[in-house]
């Protein structure tokens, strides 16, 4: 089998690594890739969002499955594309992607379906006096999105009506996102604990991968500026198994019975960020693809085939009892360059990466890399996703296991959190509700 993947960060990396691993596969692609990627896989130089250059790249070399990364090429439409011109591709439509390129439709989805969620109102800018009208009827925190995508930064946490007032014209006359504020969602700020849960489903079946917690802010104890994560760890002790009983029930099963009932049934990875609320758990937001960081710790425990179990979803062939766990933990630690989420050097070289014992369960993801020479260097923000799968230890001893690594790893500037996985041990320690 012939697998090309679309996109060059750490997510990416993961599944080229997971795809490696599979008997069938022969030949992995990657456009555009990275230095990290480029060790498992043949780098093209078609970028992610220029759908038309991938589909003939996909043609020229045969591929039998495109498994697509990120966001963007999903909402562009490139599931569609691909299927007009018989090919074979992980993903949903674009009209099933508004799930994640519309915070709008996504609000008015579940709201149609009884799908939990915070309290909303969607306005564009003819409509900011209403707007100013809701924030200011509104009580506690606010949070204020941009409808489209704006690459991970269009969501603004609002301790009070005046910062949201100011969020809103932000967004609607100062177009601080471009395009993607033309509308603007506003919503209550719901306390409580995020996790995330992975379904991957052919249109039909579905099956459920394993529960992850992600770390978006840039400081230990989550505070400072929010980022794309700075790492994350599976599985997530606070998702109990009733906990995900009610969730599938809940959440994904009318998400999909939704969109199949709407015309527009949902193939691929649907990503459901939660908060695990006194009400019970309600949807922040969906995704339409896989989640990064939490991909590379969610896909190192899948147990099997992971190119068969992405090819079958993608051929509606999908059974419910196909996904299997490895019983172990997995825990990934972003390095990032000084500097981000906002203005940070690139160039710098990373040491270090050959004394990743692949045999002991250490693997490095590469995000923001490149080759100069013989060397690698920066090239974003992002740099690195340092991961340890404990098939022999508890959570603690995976933390543990992956902070060994990153002290191995050096670049000028080099800056993680120390405290990953902090909250899953917190739960630990509390042991099961009675």
């Amino acid at each position: 089998m012939k697998i090309l993947v679309i996109g060059s960060g750490g997510r990416e990396h993961a599944l080229v690594w997971k795809l490696r691993q599979s008997p069938r596969v022969k030949e992995i692609y990657c456009a555009p890739g990275n230095a990290g990627i480029a060790d498992q896989a043949t780098c093209a130089t078609a970028k992610a969002a220029d759908v038309r250059a991938l589909l003939k790249f996909a043609q020229e070399k045969k591929v039998d499955l495109t498994v697509v990364g990120p966001e963007q090429p999903l909402v562009l439409g490139i599931v569609d594309l691909f299927r007009e011109n018989g090919m074979t591709i992980f993903g949903p439509t674009k009209m099933a992607a508004q799930l994640e390129g519309s915070k709008a439709f996504a609000k008015d989805f579940m709201k149609r379906h009884r799908i939990p969620t915070a309290a909303y109102g969607i306005f564009s800018a003819g409509e900011k006096e209403d707007a100013e009208r809701f924030i200011k009827n509104m009580k506690g925190p606010l949070v204020v999105k941009a409808d489209g995508l704006a690459a991970g930064k269009g969501v603004i946490m609002c301790e009070t009506r005046e910062i949201a007032l100011l969020a809103l014209r932000q967004i609607l006359e100062d177009k601080m996102f471009g395009q993607a504020g033309e509308k603007v969602v506003i919503e209550e700020c719901l306390a409580g604990e995020e996790v995330s849960m992975f379904a991957l489903s052919d249109g039909e079946n579905f099956v459920i991968l394993s529960s992850a917690q992600d770390h978006k802010r840039i400081l230990d104890g989550d505070l400072g500026k929010n980022t794309g994560g700075m790492g994350a760890y599976s599985p997530a002790p606070v998702m109990t198994p009733e906990l995900q009983k009610r969730v599938v029930d809940k959440v994904v099963r009318p998400t999909l019975d939704g969109m199949r009932s709407e015309g527009t049934p949902y193939t691929g990875c649907l990503y459901v960020g939660l908060m695990v609320t006194k009400r019970g758990p309600m949807v922040l937001e969906y995704n339409c693809r896989f989640g990064d960081p939490e991909t590379q710790v969610v896909v190192p425990i899948i147990d099997g085939d992971f190119a068969e179990l992405l090819l079958s979803a993608s051929t509606g062939s999908l059974q419910p009892d196909q996904v299997r766990q490895h019983p172990a933990a997995a825990v990934c630690i972003v390095m990032a360059s000084r500097g981000y989420p906002d203005d940070y050097e690139t160039g710098k070289e990373i040491r270090g990466l050959d004394l990743v014992k692949a045999d002991e369960g250490e693997v490095v993801f590469h995000a923001g890399t490149k080759k100069e020479n013989d060397r690698i260097v920066t090239s974003g923000g992002r740099v690195l996703g340092v991961t340890a799968v404990g098939y022999d230890h508890d959570l603690a001893g995976t933390i543990h296991a992956a902070y060994r690594i990153v002290d191995r790893i050096t670049f000028d500037g080099a800056y993680y959190r120390s405290d990953i996985g902090r909250k899953g041990l917190a739960h630990l320690k509390k042991g099961p509700k009675k």
